[in-house]
């Protein structure tokens, strides 16, 4: 193949010559100045949350094309959003270095790409494909998979994941059940859709987003002239977030750097939240035994927050469970002092929202922009009562990184639901109604495998909660009165659009900061997140989101969680467990957490295998951590189950209004002898004991 000479730049047009101050880095610290004047070779920054990482990536730059090491068209500087990439840019043009090339990963591979197409296939280059459900709608159907549009967006995210981790359909199914991966489906009907979909999309001649960089990567390796041209051109590589990169991104950067090392990494294992993606830290901590040779610094001083809550998230991370060393950032705050961070319990949601509401109120009214205000949650279905609190208290705001509540596709599906079905039969609470009613679009009695499906059903279970609310202060409701509700809620939740306080979950406040941050909903279960219970990488992944939302804030901090999540509900939940040792111990909130039941005087909960004090509510339930043995009897589990099934047939109700299968768990391995006992385990009121505590003794004493 000829070699062809480059009439400009692969991804960019012509650099622009570049010049500067020598005394560009004298307003750097100490450690963010040996970062920037490192000799060129490898370099790893280790750069805690606000300690000025794209100030130091970019003075690095400005100070190579500066000294002459390296031309600016010869930088390819990649990280993560083109927000992220925008910013490398205009400070870049601000350093006098305007012709460094700063794009996320799919943006410089997609540029590749069509450079080098015609050298590497020949012929025009497959257009992006807009859109992959579709084709994977498709493969799913062949295969008998789902195909109504949570699947397929599960479906999709699967594949995502599977590519970017450079497994293939044929190593699929081994692969999750080594990792014992959470699915959406049997494992070699996904593995089937994921084939199915890969044929589809090449029988048409089209590209995915992971396929640019499988594309880049394999020209690179497997084409010594495309190689050898890429490699004349850019001679130097920063790579921003490296933390979050995944394998098939890391295969590219090494396709890209070759067998040279002018490599700069930046990153925060403490902010690693994309491993469900893919996303791994070890490319990061890894570095140093990679290049041996390689400067390390550590950044670890705030300029973001005060010093309160710079220690606060000290203190999250800090009980953060098998770090490795490279991960162990302890932040020094730089800024002058400020508030503590505040510590509120609410009774129930509705309560903690409009809390929150009338805070952010009188702060806007004292004079802090709304615009500089966020609440943050964990799961997207979370933002309802907030939006409905702000709406009330005529407080703008605008909705981050997900639709507002009411327009979501499931909500809407399920206020149909509710609006067209007929009235319950006598008897019928409303809850019971609103339940049996959502089921057939989706609310099951534990929540589904998959991200979309189970956003779907935090969606319907933020209805019954909604139901719920309504019933303690209107007994008598039914559904057309809860539809009604619904429809005055979606109408009052849908305020012009404007520039106010900012709602967003966790993952989407990733990279953003704020004057003033509420962290809401901090209760266990919520955060960590239920399904992450037994999975210890889970759960610190869930700290470590904890973490990320507490260095959001610059000078204010408010944590709160509420005991139940509709009002008249007694208290189910606890605080997060990852406040332990964050609230002060004279702070009010201290006495009511942890399961402390000194107000009522009890006893803290505590696990009746090895005595320690329970956390979640799975182990509230079951009274005893997820960690020590189950004693389940699985005969009698199942005669309950079949006991259960008969009645709820009987009833014309769903099985999990008999009991749910967390309290048959229960009742199966505590095999309690006596109504006492019975009562005791949590679900199991009075109105059950009295409608189901007969048989079910029976059930217990009954041989095997």
């Amino acid at each position: 193949m000829a070699r062809v000479t480059l009439p400009a730049d692969p991804l960019a047009g012509p650099s622009v010559r570049s010049g500067g101050s020598a005394s560009a880095e004298d307003h750097l610290d100490d450690e963010q100045r040996a970062a920037v004047t490192a000799p060129r070779g490898p370099v790893c920054v280790l750069a805690g949350a606000g300690t000025g990482k794209t100030r130091t990536i970019t003075h690095r730059i400005a100070h190579l094309v500066r000294h002459g090491h390296v031309a600016p068209g010869q930088v390819l500087a990649v990280t993560f959003t083109a927000r992220a990439a925008g910013e490398l840019r205009t400070r870049l043009r601000a350093l006098d270095a305007p012709g460094v090339q700063a794009r996320t990963f799919h943006a410089a591979a997609l540029r590749q790409l069509k450079y080098f197409w015609p050298q590497v296939v020949g012929e025009r280059p497959w257009p992006l494909l807009e859109g992959k459900l579709r084709l994977i709608g498709q493969a799913a159907a062949r295969a008998k998979a789902g195909t109504d549009s949570d699947a397929l967006r599960d479906l999709a995210t699967e594949i995502e994941w599977a590519k970017s981790s450079l497994v293939t359909p044929q190593g699929y199914a081994a692969e999750v059940a080594r990792l014992r991966r959470d699915v959406p489906g049997p494992a070699e009907q996904v593995a089937q859709v994921y084939a199915g979909y890969e044929a589809l999309k090449n029988q048409a001649e089209l590209l995915d987003f992971d396929d640019l960089l499988l594309h880049v990567a394999a020209a690179l390796e497997e084409h010594a002239s495309v190689a050898e041209e890429f490699r004349d051109r850019y001679r130097c590589f920063v790579v921003d977030e490296y933390q979050d990169v995944t394998p098939l991104q890391q295969r590219v950067l090494d396709a890209w750097v070759g067998g040279r090392d002018d490599l700069t990494v930046v990153g925060d294992a403490n902010q690693t939240i994309y491993t469900f993606a893919g996303a791994s830290p070890r490319y990061l901590l890894d570095f140093a035994r990679r290049f041996p040779e390689a400067t390390v610094v550590r950044l670890t001083r705030d300029y973001r927050s005060t010093p309160q809550i710079v220690a606060a998230a000290n203190t999250v991370i800090g009980a953060a469970r098998g770090r490795v060393a490279g991960s162990r950032l302890r932040l020094v705050g730089q800024l002058p002092p400020g508030p503590d961070p505040d510590f509120t319990e609410h009774p129930d949601e509705p309560d903690e929202a409009a809390a929150v509401a009338a805070k952010i109120r009188r702060m806007i009214a004292d004079g802090t922009p709304a615009a500089e205000i966020a609440v943050l949650f964990r799961i997207n279905a979370q933002s309802e009562v907030y939006e409905q609190a702000l709406t009330e208290a005529g407080v703008p705001y605008q909705v981050r990184g997900g639709e507002r509540f009411f327009v979501r596709a499931e909500v809407r599906r399920a206020m149909i639901a509710i609006r067209t079905a007929p009235p319950a039969p006598e008897g019928t609470d409303l809850v019971t109604a609103v339940r049996r009613v959502l089921a057939p679009v989706g609310l099951s009695d534990e929540p589904p495998a998959g991200a979309a499906m189970r956003a779907q059903w935090e969606s319907l279970l933020a209805l019954v909660g909604l139901a719920e609310e309504l019933a303690a202060v209107e007994p008598e409701a039914d559904l057309r009165r809860f539809a009604a509700e619904l429809e005055a809620r979606a109408d009052s939740a849908h305020p012009p659009t404007v520039q106010g306080v900012t709602l967003a979950s966790l993952h989407a406040a990733k990279g953003l900061e704020w004057d003033v941050v509420f962290l809401v909903g901090l209760a266990d279960g919520t955060l960590p997140i239920q399904h992450a219970e037994g999975d210890e990488a889970a759960i610190e992944e869930e700290r470590r989101l904890l973490y990320v939302g507490v260095t959001r804030a610059r000078r204010v901090l408010r944590i709160s969680w509420a005991l139940t999540r509709a009002v008249g509900r007694g208290r189910q939940r606890r605080r997060s467990r990852f406040l332990h040792g964050l609230i002060p111990e004279d702070h009010a909130t201290s006495r009511v957490a942890q399961g402390d039941r000194r107000r009522t005087g009890g006893p803290k909960p505590r696990c009746r295998i090895c005595g320690e004090p329970l956390i979640g509510t799975e182990a509230l339930k079951l009274q005893r951590c997820g960690a020590c043995p189950s004693d389940l009897d699985t005969e009698l589990l199942d005669r309950l189950r079949e006991w259960r099934a008969d009645v709820a047939k009987r009833q014309g109700v769903p099985s999990y209004v008999v009991f749910t299968d967390a309290t048959l768990t229960a009742i199966a391995e505590q095999r309690p002898a006596d109504p006492a006992a019975l009562v005791a385990i949590p679900g199991i009121g009075s109105r059950k004991l009295d409608r189901y505590g007969p048989e079910v003794l029976a059930l217990i004493t009954e041989p095997g």
